[in-house]
């Protein structure tokens, strides 16, 4: 940040962001924000069927008539911290078959490549504490095409690519309606929302906009049932009506260490539109034939608008769900407004300033971001930048689940089925949750993922570093982190194994708060060490079967990567050697050595704990050249890759020479130490000369001494300068790994020259994969990804480092093209996937004329799982801001 560092303490933004406080369970300009999933419908919490089918258990059709348990999902929704009420948006365009209250996609059964929404949203601002957002939602005009979305993406198969929304022609003519909501936080608590909703279509139109507000249940579950709170009409008033949400005749959440109620909350409405009361209750009648116990159920509003049924809604204008139905006739090209509040106190005059508000506050969002980006910056890198920040901020999520209470069931008058017990989730009775936590998608990812959760604080920590250091922390703590050590996955499976890339992450966000605000956050540091510790030594016990230093480390979050399913016992006793696990690993022991060696600057003991993972490095580092003393490696010679082996029982030997990530990610595991830092730790010092003179057989494969500067060094590597030089030329070949847009996951090499075991084939495919070794999304043998591409930028940088100046591969002139050149090269490719280029065209949009011309389409970015490895187009989850908000990173490092 630089100079931007002084101006941005004295943002109105910053002052909110690290004001002090005390006294209350949650910070107070934290206590509102975006904390609800856009998907809670098919998720493995609501899922209480034998067999895990959770996609069949609860789908899209059903979820407006049944009640969640586990939290709540909706149109550019928020809520309070524990999710008690919620606002969100409804529509309906007096043609679709549902009211649209919440996103629609194809499940891994009905997508020919997997689970995927089908809608366009953007999430276009926000500030960490959310004292301004925006949103924009495009809704079409026509019905919406529901059944052939389904039918043609199964239609298509496999080897099609997706159908999407676009492509049903349902946007022709901008036969559409943009819906933006913008909230502005007058206070802690007092929010004020104005909607805007754009008729974009040739025609004049008609549009039924619904804000809805509503309690999530948390009473129906037990026998006897909690008590309820309760809204209900309120006053009305010049401009105006009113409803009272009180949860204080309720009951409040049993496992908080304080009691946490919210009060009467007054929700203002800017008249013109009509109040309509339910009860957020399951409608078991429609779903399951059995009676209801209130006529007013969770889709009255949706029978009471499109099938006309007038006793859906409760005519004593009270429950626990309510919305203001608004008939809006909208011109060509023009729009309309209305205007809400929602706040703890009465006010006289409530909607007077909600656009003055809205504006100081996008004032005060757009003076804090000024500070943000980096000098160097163009305007349209700005852009790119800010819409990133705002995908992680707007992904968090209350992350409600407990999975003891999941599996044993709420009411032992009802349990769930007793196969459950014997499936999914069953060694993790602890993880209990009630968290705000980042989410990779909330659409598609509608929970945490271990390594998705590390990058996303990476990014998060450029805005908020105390938010990001809130989430590694809490993946750490006991509710999460499984007493073996183990780090809970995903949901769909917590004991699958994702790649530790933790120790990183939290040195990183070390890092970056003191950068920006000169804190060296020991505490944090300090605390993550110590579970870091049993995490690690997890993996050792776990992974490292032979006790050779060699991992086997099974799925580690790269899909389809290989030629098995690394996620499944290999018949015959066969073992998989895997070079990325191992890499992994080496890249684990590094930053667990950092962290020590910064702890103990003022705690001599961690001194100690420095050198038993430098040594442990050194062990894992030699072990890849020849494993327990064995001829097998998982270096080739011959090719000058990184490949898996495959091990048998009776020695014997398969290399799968696949060139991919897994060969690359040895490279990450690389450091260098200066001498004036190995001075501040004599110990470790010492065993350093220690084994570089006693040890030369293992130190000579992962370390060497040498100058730059005339200053001692220290160079910790898997490969030496050779092998580097060897991976390099494959990196930087247009014909293997480099793409216009960034690194490819696969070489191009396997377009030509796929790779065959047995009845197995790996082939580079750019875009969605054929082939899905694990769940629907299997999309490693070629596309782009953001996390490995930006670690293999940092390797380079420190592979510069190391090598001097004067190393690097002859460029087309003869001249030296070092791996810092190479750095900036492949960083600045991945930022081009989101700028226009010579064209106007943005390569993410890839060839959808209407993303890339249209003013009301070209400018608004989706930040997709994965790109394309031939031309940058964005493929995957088309909100994963998660891990490609790294994009924001890059900007960052490079524009500075």
């Amino acid at each position: 940040m630089g100079t931007a560092m002084k101006p941005i303490t004295e943002t109105a933004e910053f002052k909110r962001l690290h004001g002090p406080y005390e006294g209350t369970l949650v910070r107070p300009w934290r206590k509102w924000g975006p904390y609800v999933s856009e998907r809670a419908w098919g998720t493995v919490r609501e899922d209480y069927s034998e067999y895990g089918t959770a996609w069949d258990f609860l789908t899209h059709d059903m979820a407006r008539s049944k009640a969640y348990r586990w939290g709540e999902d909706g149109l550019g929704a928020i809520c309070d911290r524990y999710q008690l009420l919620v606002f969100g948006l409804a529509l309906w365009n007096g043609h679709d078959p549902i009211l649209k209250e919440r996103l629609f996609g194809v499940n891994s059964g009905e997508g020919n490549h997997g689970e995927d929404v089908k809608e366009y949203y953007y999430y276009l601002d926000s500030t960490p504490t959310h004292s301004y957002m925006k949103y924009l939602y495009k809704y079409p005009q026509g019905e919406y095409p529901y059944s052939w979305l389904v039918e043609e993406n199964r239609r298509r198969g496999d080897r099609g690519p997706e159908f999407e929304l676009i492509d049903t022609g349902i946007f022709d003519q901008d036969r559409y309606f943009d819906v933006f909501a913008e909230y502005a936080k007058a206070s802690e608590e007092d929010i004020c929302v104005r909607i805007e909703v754009f008729n974009r279509g040739p025609e004049a139109a008609e549009l039924r906009l619904l804000p809805h507000l509503w309690f999530r249940n948390t009473w129906s579950w037990t026998d006897p049932q909690y008590k309820q709170p309760l809204i209900k009409a309120g006053e009305m008033g010049d401009g105006y009506v009113s409803v009272t949400a009180d949860d204080t005749c309720g009951e409040p959440p049993r496992n908080l260490r304080a009691t946490y109620q919210l009060g009467p909350r007054y929700f203002y409405a800017e008249a013109g539109g009509t109040p309509l009361f339910t009860n957020n209750e399951t409608n078991a009648e429609r779903l399951y034939g059995s009676s209801n116990p209130t006529p007013y159920v969770k889709d009255a509003f949706h029978r009471y608008i499109i099938h006309g049924e007038e006793g859906a809604v409760n005519p004593e204008l009270q429950g626990t769900k309510m919305c203001v139905d608004y008939r809006l006739r909208i011109p060509a090209g023009e729009s309309a407004v209305v205007r809400l509040r929602l706040s703890p106190e009465r006010l006289d005059e409530p909607l007077r300033t909600v656009d003055d508000i809205i504006a100081k506050r996008k004032f005060d969002a757009d003076r804090f971001y000024d500070c943000v980006h980096p000098a160097r910056a163009s305007e349209e890198e700005r852009m790119i930048q800010r819409q990133a920040f705002a995908g992680l901020l707007w992904s968090k999520e209350m992350y409600y689940f407990d999975v003891d209470l999941w599996l044993q069931g709420d009411n032992p008058k009802a349990p769930p089925p007793q196969q459950r017990k014997h499936g999914r989730d069953i060694r993790w009775h602890h993880l209990n949750s009630m968290r705000i936590l980042s989410m990779p998608d909330k659409w598609e990812y509608p929970w945490f993922a271990a390594w998705d959760l590390a990058f996303q604080c990476v990014g998060i920590a450029l805005i908020d570093p105390g938010f990001a250091e809130d989430n590694l922390w809490f993946l750490l703590f006991e509710q999460f982190q499984h007493v073996n050590g183990q780090l809970p996955a995903y949901e769909w499976e917590f004991s699958d194994l994702n790649p530790p890339v933790h120790a990183w992450a939290v040195w990183r966000v070390y890092e970056l708060e003191r950068e920006r605000t000169g804190n060296d956050n020991r505490e944090f540091l300090e605390k993550c060490f110590h579970k870091l510790l049993i995490n690690f030594a997890w993996w050792v016990n776990k992974v490292d079967s032979q006790g050779n230093n060699v991992f086997e480390g099974g799925f580690l979050g790269l899909d389809n990567i290989t030629v098995v399913d690394r996620s499944e016992k290999l018949p015959g006793g066969a073992i998989l050697e895997q070079s990325d696990g191992t890499g992994w690993m080496g890249f684990f022991c590094l930053y667990m050595m950092h962290i020590a060696m910064e702890l103990a600057k003022e705690n001599k003991t961690y001194g100690n704990l420095a050198t038993k993972f430098f040594e442990h490095y050194i062990y894992i580092s030699s072990a890849m050249k020849n494993m327990g003393g064995r001829s097998i490696q998982l270096w080739d010679e011959e090719e000058g890759f990184f490949y898996d082996v495959l091990r048998y029982p009776n020695g014997d030997f398969h290399r799968f020479r696949v060139r991919s990530l897994v060969g690359l990610i040895p490279l990450f595991a690389v450091e260098v130490l200066y001498n004036n830092e190995l001075r501040q730790h004599p110990h470790l010092m010492a065993n350093v000369d220690w084994f570089l003179r006693n040890r030369p057989e293992l130190v000579r494969h992962a370390c060497w001494q040498d100058t730059r500067d005339g200053e001692p060094i220290l160079v910790l590597s898997i490969v030496d300068k050779e092998q580097f030089r060897r991976i390099l030329e494959r990196i930087w070949d247009s014909e293997e790994f480099l793409s216009d847009f960034g690194i490819r996951s696969l070489s191009k090499f396997h377009r030509e020259h796929p790779f065959q075991f047995g009845s197995s084939i790996v082939r580079y495919e750019p875009a969605e994969e054929i082939l899905k070794l694990k769940g629907g999304n299997s999309n490693w043998r070629g596309p782009i990804w953001f996390p490995t591409s930006y670690l293999i930028v940092e390797s380079l940088l420190k592979f510069s480092e190391a090598f001097g100046p004067t190393f690097g591969l002859p460029g087309p002139n003869g001249e030296v093209v070092t791996p810092k050149q190479m750095a900036e090269e492949i960083a600045g490719r991945l930022i081009n996937i989101f700028k226009r280029d010579a064209n106007g065209h943005r390569p993410v949009f890839g060839g959808s004329e209407k993303f890339q011309n249209d003013p009301h389409w070209r400018d608004y970015l989706l930040f997709y799982e994965h790109f394309h490895g031939d031309n940058g187009a964005g493929i995957g989850a088309s909100h994963q801001t998660g891990w490609t908000a790294l994009v924001a990173n890059l900007i960052d490092e490079w524009r500075q």
